[in-house]
């Protein structure tokens, strides 16, 4: 699985694997309109780009939400979602998870973004939007992680490598730096951090 997943930026992640699959879809430069489906984890405007939907989206393109941001997706096939519930799309298992910060106020609790947990190919797939090292993260299964390491809205790429180590899947994907936060210099230093049997996929360049 890990061949079959990109990031344009940021946390602008899409799995290629029978169907097409955006999350928070962000700096989408080309009109493709292959999306099958598309989960946003919160509204930022890092991560909920309605121009960037647009160019992805289809007639039938169902799109995930958070439940608490319904009035910001100005489009039909859309399911509204919580944390910490169970979804069936498109024949996917999809888990919510709780997305928070713990030490800063940019993504408070009380706003339930999420984290999604997607199984593709028997392949647990977390991607875990703008978040802190949370205590849901101690009961999380997967196979491939995807977490942000940039600082300043996320943990840093130290506290997201301790974070992983704890977690111990077979392969870890950094996301949330370079860019708008973080030097991309971040991903290195965190690959470093790891634990020798966990594989890192350093997709920003």
């Amino acid at each position: 699985m890990k061949d079959k997943i990109t990031i344009n930026t940021q946390s602008s992640i899409k799995i290629t694997y029978k169907k097409i699959i955006y999350f928070d879809p962000f700096k989408i430069k080309d009109e493709s309109h292959d999306a099958d489906l598309i989960l946003i984890t919160h509204d930022h405007y890092d991560h909920l780009d309605i121009d960037s939907i647009k160019k992805i989206l289809k007639d039938d393109t169902i799109i995930l939400i958070p439940e608490s941001i319904k009035g910001k997706v100005p489009f039909t096939n859309v399911i509204l979602v919580t944390p910490n519930n169970t979804y069936n799309v498109l024949d996917y298992i999809i888990e919510t998870i709780p997305s928070y910060n713990v030490n800063k106020n940019f993504h408070k609790r009380e706003f339930n973004y999420v984290g999604y947990i997607i199984t593709i190919n028997n392949k647990r797939i977390y991607v875990s939007g703008d978040c802190d090292e949370i205590k849901e993260h101690e009961s999380i299964k997967c196979d491939i992680a995807l977490i942000p390491i940039g600082g300043t809205f996320t943990m840093d790429y130290i506290e997201a490598a301790d974070l992983i180590n704890k977690m111990k899947p077979e392969i870890v994907i950094p996301t949330h730096y370079g860019s708008i936060v973080g030097s991309i210099n971040d991903g290195i230093k965190f690959k470093e951090l790891l634990d020798k049997e966990i594989e890192c996929l350093l997709l920003i360049k």
